[in-house]
């Protein structure tokens, strides 16, 4: 079973958000946004998508630094449509031996979002689980729908490495997580 107070504070969110628009100055392109059970990483796409710098909501304080290279799709916030209250029920309970370190959001590239969540398994394997935007399990990136063959499961820290290096350049140096 899950710990409730270990989950990420994807309720949290929302205000990350608004807290980032209103120091801006309004509405943002993002390429992502993740929590973990401390805090919400915001990458915003600037300067037409090209730039993409890192800002961190922690205990309601936002940090940022040097932005980096970046390409990939984007969203707005107004497009972000899940429910904090339900989105990791269905994973939880369809997955109930993982342990979810972090919940993402990404711009699919074509103008819609992409929700998931980066987990462990009690035998020590990763798994990038697609979400719906009502939590609905679509289907484990890079995996069979079976989930059986663990051997192509990745390490939460090697998934985002791996996703931040195809979005953001392999320069990223700013890390943005508890690890």
């Amino acid at each position: 079973g899950e710990d409730i107070a270990a989950l990420p504070i994807i309720d949290q969110i929302d205000a990350a958000v608004a807290a980032l628009e209103a120091q801006l100055g309004g509405p943002q392109e993002y390429f992502e946004i993740n929590a973990t059970a401390r805090l919400v990483n915001l990458f915003v796409a600037l300067n037409d998508g090209a730039v993409a710098p890192p800002w961190l909501y922690l205990a309601g304080s936002l940090t940022s630094a040097e932005g980096q290279p970046a390409s990939g799709g984007t969203f707005a916030a107004a497009s972000l449509t899940f429910d904090p209250a339900v989105v990791l029920s269905k994973v939880q309970l369809e997955l109930p031996d993982l342990t979810i370190e972090s919940f993402y959001i990404h711009g699919d590239g074509q103008g819609s979002v992409l929700y998931g969540v980066l987990a462990t398994s009690s035998k020590g394997g990763g798994l990038d689980v697609v979400l719906g935007a009502d939590g609905t399990v679509s289907r484990p990136a890079g995996l069979s729908t079976t989930m059986t063959c663990s051997s192509s499961w990745r390490t939460p820290s090697v998934q985002r490495a791996r996703g931040r290096a195809l979005r953001f350049g392999s320069n990223t140096t700013f890390a943005l997580s508890e690890t």
